[in-house]
């Protein structure tokens, strides 16, 4: 029988160090999805006024999946956009893997954390105190996504496509 008290102390050490990788590859992995990820802009739906400032965030949801219910495109997959020239995006489909995909097409990945809404990841944008009137005219979402379907939200931006600072 192994004497876990004996190994208590390097049990403690391995899951610290465990802990620490994983913590630095994950800051590793988004530091490297902002510098080399692909600008997209997808369209904000309209939200209730009420709920469009909560505190410090904005609850965002997107265009694309309006009316799409996870029964109709399974609880996670992809959804296949094509990027327009001005970074804007328009729907094609929505899919399981990530393959097939043609050249032009990207991938943004999705789930459903119920059973009516599509969560594409980036659903809070978080400012700073007082700023919320600054947002409330926003017509986009702007994610950097790479070519897996992962996304991070960047910024908010306006009718004209210019970022809101």
């Amino acid at each position: 029988m192994i004497n876990i008290k004996k190994y208590k102390g390097t049990i403690i050490v391995v899951n610290l160090v465990l802990l620490l990788a994983y913590f630095n590859y994950s800051v590793f992995s988004k530091e490297q999805l902002l510098t080399e990820g692909k600008l997209i802009l997808l369209k904000l739906a309209p939200v209730d006024p009420r709920s469009l400032m909560q505190g410090d965030y904005m609850n965002l949801r997107y265009d694309i999946v309006q009316g799409v219910y996870p029964d109709s495109v399974g609880r996670r997959g992809y959804c296949v956009l094509q990027v327009l020239p001005d970074k804007t995006t328009r729907l094609k489909r929505f899919q399981a893997e990530k393959e097939p995909l043609a050249k032009d097409e990207q991938l943004l990945s999705f789930t459903s954390p119920n059973k009516w809404t599509i969560a594409l990841g980036a659903e809070s944008f978080f400012f700073q105190e007082g700023q919320s009137e600054k947002y409330e005219h926003a017509k986009y979402g702007g994610l950097r996504v790479d070519r897996s379907g992962k996304s991070l939200l960047v910024g908010l931006y306006d009718e004209n496509l210019k970022e809101i600072r």
